[in-house]
């Protein structure tokens, strides 16, 4: 009998259902949980239950099935899989209510402190070499300001908010340091993805319960570049 993987991935990245071999072959795919509404019919068109294949990971039925989002422009090569679409469809909600808020970030990004030079800068870059303008602490709060002041306004002022997910951040929201207050103000407006990079859903859930019940983007499944193409057309008017 084949054994379920939800003890490890928990079911909440996109593709994580579609990889279990106890659930994927399921009547009619797993559905991942969301926080934000009621069930509701898929925002997406199907491409057919046969899969595709992106970043060389394979996508089969299910779950796992390739879809477009009505927010994906004709021609874009960025692939979903139905989950990723169910997941990021409340966060492309939120963003066009405020898309017409004048001088607002597309993104704020909340990460650990000690991920500035590593991961977090990874996704900064990638995401604004995409034309997605992103508030991050390492460019946008200057010498002798009041951190948490800034981060406040960075809170405000940017349309929808992604939290990179890794041992570092764990450690800072275990502490309650500042990672764990932008966190909660991004909750609290439930405007954020999560990004899991280098650790797992089920670390996550024994830190914050909250957010690890949001379903999410996982760098243990695609690319962080991959990732920040479906943020950048996320966010893209």
């Amino acid at each position: 009998m084949a054994t379920c993987t939800a003890p490890v991935y928990g079911h909440r990245t996109a593709s994580g259902a579609a990889a279990c071999p106890a659930c994927s072959s399921r009547s009619g795919g797993y559905r991942s949980y969301s926080p934000y509404s009621p069930p509701y019919s898929p925002p997406y068109s199907s491409s057919g239950s046969s899969g595709s294949s992106s970043g060389g990971r394979s996508s089969g039925g299910g779950s796992g099935s390739s879809a477009r989002p009505r927010w994906s422009r004709a021609g874009s090569s960025v692939v979903y899989t139905q989950a990723e679409v169910r997941t990021l469809t409340p966060m492309r909600e939120s963003f066009e209510k405020r898309a017409s808020v004048p001088d607002l970030r597309d993104v704020f990004l909340c990460h650990a402190w000690d991920d500035r030079k590593a991961g977090a800068k990874e996704l900064h870059d990638l995401l604004q070499s995409r034309g997605v303008s992103v508030w991050f602490s390492e460019k946008d709060v200057l010498l002798g300001t009041p951190l948490l002041r800034e981060i406040d306004k960075g809170l405000a002022k940017s349309r929808v908010g992604i939290v990179l997910v890794t041992p570092a951040l764990l450690d800072r929201v275990k502490k309650e340091g500042i990672a764990d207050k932008e966190l909660s103000a991004l909750l609290a407006r439930d405007l954020l993805v999560p990004i899991v990079h280098g650790t797992t859903y089920e670390a996550l859930r024994e830190i914050s319960p909250l957010l690890g019940s949001r379903s999410g983007l996982s760098t243990a499944e695609e690319s962080m570049a991959d990732i920040a193409a479906k943020l950048a057309e996320l966010v893209t008017p």
